[in-house]
Order: C-alpha cells, then structure tokens, then sequence
C-alpha cells in the first residue's frame, strides 16, 4: 500500500523535532551538528531570535491578501534586494524552481518584444540543477531528471561545463540567454572560476543575449559575498535567488534590469503567495543582517577556518576523501568512495551533511556557525571517516 506521503524521498530514519542555531534535535533526544542548513536555506540557523520576531510580529498582522493590492513588506524587501545588489525590480516567488519559471519566461519574452521572437534557446550547462519543474528539468538536461518526464520543454542548449569553444559556437541567431550557477550545488561544488565569469559576461555582451545566473544555492551570504557573482565583479541581468533569502521561511525571488525585465507587464506573470506579507517580513529581517559587511567579514573569516580544517581532514584520510572545494561556506569532500557512506556515517556521529553528484558531500552550515561548532563538526567528520576507513 502507497504511504500517506508520496515516496518520492529516500529519508534517512531521522525525526527532527527542534532547533538550535547549528543544532538540529531528534525525537530521542539526540543533538545533531548540523552542516547541511536544510539544503543551505537556514542561513542564520535554526530558531534565529530576529526572524522569529519578524515572523511573529507580521503573524499578528495579516498573513495574506494577494497581489491584486500593494504589499507594505513586500515593497520593503524589493527595496532593499534593489539597493544592494544590480538589479532594478524584483519579481518573487516561493521557491527557486518558481525563480527558473519565471527567468526563462522573462529572457524569452525580451526577445520577442524587441521583434525577435526566434531568439528562445537558452544555454546551460553539465552538472547543473535549476529546480524540478518542466523548464527546470529541461533546463538542466541530465537523464537522472528527464527521464519518464517527456516530452521535455524545448529551447535549451546543454553543453559540458567548461568547455569554452563549444559556448562561443553554440551561440546562434536562436540564442536568448545563458543560464549558469557561479557555483554548482546539486552538480558537486564546482565553483565557476572568476575569468570564466568575466569571459561569460563579456560573451552575452558581444553577442547581445541575456546572462541568467541561478544563485538559488549560491547566493545570500553563502560564498562570503551577498552574491556569488560580486567575487568576479560582473553583473547578470537576470538572477534566481531562494534558499538563504527566507531563513527557512519559503520565499525566491527573480532580480532583474531594467532593459531585461521590460518584457514582463501587467499580466504576463502571477503568483498567488509569492510576496505574500510573512514571507518578505522574514526576508527583510535575513537582508538586514546578511547585508551588513561586518557579518559578510565573519563568514569569509569563518570559511577560511572550516577550509583549513577540512583540509586536514582530507588529508589524514585519503582512502575516503579526494579534495576539498568549494567557495565560503558552500564546501564540497570529493570523496573516493560512495558519499552517500560518508553521509550515513555522519548520522551515527551526530552529524548532518549532504550528498551531491560527481562524488562528492556538501557541507552548508548556517552562516551563523561557530568556531568551537566548526571545530567540534571536523572532529565528528573525523569519527565518521575513521569508520569508513576501518571497513
């Protein structure tokens, strides 16, 4: 018989009833470090005394109204996403994969707009992940997600990351956009070096297409800048942005130009509960203290810290892990033996990472870790290893 819930996880036997800053507690009772945050989205922890005030506050207030009227919090959010980044408007949504929607949607009707409606193919890349959806999977090309989904959304050009030649000649007169991760999460923390970046932005220039850059997993803080991108100091036109943005509370959202975003008036796009008031009076609450480049600071320092003790790790175990990789505190254990093995033995040792593909676990702790947790997570790890290495 088909359970309640539709299986389509695989969970690990693990029943979390509370949290703490770094800490998630199990029903029995037991406290685990945790260095995945929810798939990098509990950017300030578990239970974050400031985005619970928000939250409780705007929860006394009004939840929902719709965005058939103006939404105070919203405008706020939008305000300072404006302010501090490249972007001139911003469209939200609930999640990342409603991000990609609305991206391609976006990059596309720009085109079409301008008199050049054969411009919808976008340009994407191995290893990448941009959300579940129909335009995501497709978006995203890997049989391990397209396949029994047919027929497959057509537009998407999908090349082997790297590979610079092919880029350069796949860019045609049907060419709309360029859809990349600054740094792969799902693909394995391949971080996209700073002159390829550059080299990507000055492409989409010369060519005179749209750069969509997917900062879903990337993005808020979690490399040590407010966005990736800002390491290479370019600017998209086109941004996805979610996990971090809502601290646990689901919320994404689409940055974009002026000039990309002209396409996209009164009635081409909707959302019921994207910007709704909870969601956005916990996202100006992240924003005011991701924002801050004092916290920025600590989060560089903070990575400098963990990298260097990951390393260690690596290296007293080399019949486990590889390398380490991997930009701030989105750190990837390319490991020599399956990482699922290395993840189950995290959870005897109280401890929780993240699987990802090309071998390698994911480590993205709450930007809000500590050193002593940081210390206290690579003795676990260690544990962890030893027991792998010992079989």
């Amino acid at each position: 018989m088909i359970p309640s819930v539709l299986p389509t996880y695989s969970r690990a036997p693990l029943s979390f009833v509370k949290g703490e800053g770094s800490w998630l507690i199990e029903a029995d009772g037991r406290r685990f470090l945790d260095l995945g945050a929810g798939i990098g989205v509990n950017a300030l922890g578990h239970a974050n005394p400031a985005l619970i005030k928000a939250l409780s506050d705007q929860a006394g207030l009004l939840w929902h109204t719709s965005n058939l009227y103006e939404i105070p919090q919203q405008q706020a959010l939008a305000d300072k996403l404006v302010a501090h980044t490249f972007a001139d408007t911003v469209f939200f949504t609930n999640s990342g994969t409603e991000a990609c929607e609305m991206a391609v949607k976006m990059a596309r009707k720009y085109f079409y707009d301008k008199g050049q409606p054969e411009r919808v193919e976008i340009i994407t890349f191995s290893g990448s992940f941009h959300g579940r959806s129909s335009a995501g999977i497709a978006a995203a090309g890997s049989e391990k997600l397209t396949k029994g989904f047919g027929p497959l959304l057509p537009g998407f050009v999908h090349l082997e990351f790297g590979d610079h030649e092919a880029l350069t000649a796949a860019i045609t007169e049907t060419t709309c956009a360029v859809l990349v991760e600054p740094v792969q999460g799902e693909g394995g923390i391949r971080p996209l070096p700073d002159a390829c970046l550059k080299g990507l932005r000055d492409l989409c220039d010369e060519k005179g297409i749209l750069m969509i850059l997917d900062e879903v997993q990337c993005g808020v803080g979690r490399t040590g800048r407010l966005f990736a991108h800002e390491w290479a100091g370019i600017t998209p036109d086109i941004m996805m942005v979610a996990k971090g943005i809502g601290g646990g509370f689901p919320l994404g959202a689409v940055l974009a130009t002026e000039d990309a975003a002209s396409g996209m008036t009164a009635g081409t796009h909707g959302s019921t509960y994207g910007g709704n008031p909870l969601g956005c009076a916990v996202g100006c609450a992240v924003m005011d203290i991701i924002a801050d480049p004092a916290f920025l600071a600590d989060v560089n320092r903070k990575a400098g810290l963990l990298r260097q003790k990951l390393e260690g790790l690596a290296a007293s175990h080399p019949d486990v892990f590889e390398t380490v990789r991997g930009s701030g505190l989105m750190l990837g254990l390319k490991c020599k033996t399956d990482p699922v093995a290395v993840v189950q033995a995290g959870y005897a040792e109280e401890v929780i990472t993240v699987p990802a593909s090309d071998n390698v676990v994911r480590l993205l702790p709450p930007l809000t870790i500590t050193d002593a947790e940081i210390t206290e997570a690579i003795t676990r790890l260690d544990r962890a290893a030893s027991s792998l290495g010992a079989t």
